[in-house]
């Protein structure tokens, strides 16, 4: 997979951690993404174990519970 899919799904953990990931249309246009696109990525985090919400009184994405997305190479 290209880097910039990688590099995608960690902008979007990092602006869903710090709760200003915004609306599906402010994310996609941030990302430079269609909306289409934006719920691909989610699908995929959502099916690797995040636990991605939506928060109708923020307008905005959130974890239900504390972790994240680390895709570097941990050796010995």
């Amino acid at each position: 997979m290209p880097r910039k899919y990688f590099d995608r799904i960690q902008t979007i953990d990092r602006l869903i951690k710090i709760k200003a990931a915004g609306s599906p249309v402010q994310l996609a246009k941030r990302l430079g993404i269609s909306e289409s696109r934006l719920y691909e990525y989610l699908s995929f985090m959502k099916e690797s174990g995040a636990p991605i919400v939506w928060c109708r009184m923020r307008r905005s994405y959130y974890y239900e519970k504390d972790g994240g997305f680390d895709f570097r190479f941990r050796g010995e």
